[in-house]
């Protein structure tokens, strides 16, 4: 398993533009700190078409499947609205989560992280419910290079007037997670209540073919607006600020119970190509996973009907569990860092890579109290100019969740990149220190939250 993981990419952000290639949506429109600023102060467009999986479920037996495969309930799950699905091994560990949209009374669509629609896809094929599965491979790996529908996002304070022009007059009302349709330069757009950076916004999504007409409309008319359109590297920023755990280490590798799905994996799933790296190691890959309650999602854990791993979850559920957080990196620790590439004699620490630092696709960092016992493990290092901070998202200990309680850092791959097959640069391990915070940091995600009455993260039910 080492072998496998552990072979990242030279250039931290590689990682993410490489998802998005260059005839899709290119790295900076502008500059990813004005793309940045744009959901915040005006308006963001996110051209989601091109880099996640959607798995088309269409049968009688599509809802059943999802459920079974699902810990949340689907109850009161009507057609136009979307639930995200959670998937967990039979040990109770997150295998990861994806949205499902209800197009229509037995078709559904699996959108998300590869790892969650590979796993969907095999049940479907081996279980016996009466569905089919269609996968609409993301771009990079899509041999036709056009896809069923195109996906963008429209966000940020000026999003509603841009969107009530094009519509020709107010919007229907949408709630959270549910959907309405939309008129859009002379096309018919779904509508839902549901953004990237937790702010105010719709995800749009249509036929592929109308997606040129779609897109100009909107930045003809968002001009007015401060419309930017949202390269692929401050597309992959959104998270760090809305707190949403993108990519954890999908707990397939070692349960009994799925030897048939490891069998059926191959070099083009997800679980058999992501890299792994950061300065949390351990050989035993189930130190990486991660239960729903550790990412805040217990309130999403139900005991109301049948479902892989259901008995794990209550056994669990009344044990400590870590919390999901914000970690905000220590400026002074982060500048001695960025010292090091000009001043001789400084040491040797991994640089880190603006705005999005991560050394692997699952990248997992050792965090520490000061003895140095670890405490939790952070992903997505990244900085934001909202926030004017480098952050990442941390699991962490109940003891030490507190805000502003100070905790370490460690940055750099352990054993100095001598792990990473020679793709990471020698370096220097260093601790940096880092102040916890609430997850989502974004006072305009808690504020929008709590407005629409989501407490807990943007890819979280009400």
């Amino acid at each position: 398993m080492d072998h496998l993981f552990r072979n990242p990419p030279k250039n931290a952000l590689t990682i993410f533009t490489q998802m998005m290639p260059g005839d899709a949506v290119r790295p900076e429109f502008t500059t990813w700190r004005d793309e940045q600023r744009a959901w915040r102060e005006t308006i963001a467009l996110h051209d989601q078409s091109f880099h996640m999986d959607s798995l088309h479920l269409r049968g009688p037996g599509a809802l059943d499947l999802c459920q079974y495969l699902a810990v949340n309930s689907f109850r009161n799950f009507e057609v136009g609205a979307a639930k995200q699905l959670l998937a967990c091994s039979p040990e109770g560990y997150v295998i990861g989560d994806a949205i499902l949209y209800r197009l229509e009374e037995e078709h559904f669509i699996v959108v998300g992280n590869p790892a969650t629609t590979d796993w969907v896809r095999f049940n479907a094929e081996t279980l016996g419910y009466d569905v089919a599965a269609e996968l609409d491979p993301m771009w990079a790996l899509n041999k036709a290079k056009r896809r069923n529908f195109y996906r963008y996002q429209v966000e940020g304070p000026n999003a509603w007037q841009l969107l009530e022009k094009l519509h020709g007059g107010p919007l229907p009302e949408i709630k959270f997670f549910r959907s309405d349709i939309i008129n859009i330069a002379g096309c018919r757009v779904r509508g839902m209540r549901h953004t990237m950076g937790g702010v105010p916004g719709l995800e749009l999504s249509g036929p592929w073919e109308d997606r040129k007409t779609v897109k100009n409309a909107l930045v003809s008319a968002g001009q007015e607006f401060g419309l930017r359109q949202i390269g692929s590297i401050a597309y992959f920023t959104t998270v760090i600020e809305s707190g949403w755990w993108a990519v954890p280490v999908s707990a397939v590798y070692t349960s009994p119970e799925l030897k048939a799905y490891r069998d059926w994996l191959t070099a083009r799933n997800a679980a058999m190509r992501m890299s792994l790296g950061g300065s949390f190691y351990s050989p035993n890959i189930e130190d990486y996973y991660l239960t729903p309650y550790d990412l805040n999602y217990g309130h999403l854990v139900k005991f109301d009907h049948d479902y892989i791993g259901r008995a794990a979850l209550e056994r669990m559920k009344e044990k400590p569990h870590r919390k999901k957080v914000t970690l905000v990196w220590n400026a002074e620790d982060v500048l001695k860092v960025m010292e090091s590439q000009f001043e001789a004699g400084s040491g040797n620490p991994l640089p880190i890579t603006m705005p999005l630092a991560a050394c692997a696709r699952m990248h997992y960092d050792r965090v520490t109290d000061k003895t140095g016992r670890t405490i939790g493990l952070a992903t997505y290092p990244t900085y934001t100019v909202n926030e004017r901070a480098v952050m990442s998202l941390c699991s962490i200990d109940q003891d030490f969740a507190e805000y502003g309680t100070e905790v370490i850092l460690h940055w750099g791959e352990d054993g100095g990149g001598s792990r990473s097959a020679g793709n990471i640069e020698p370096h220097e391990q260093v601790k940096i220190r880092a102040i916890v915070a609430p997850c989502p940091i974004s006072q305009a995600a808690q504020s929008y939250r709590s407005e629409i009455g989501v407490r807990r993260g943007s890819r979280e039910e009400i």
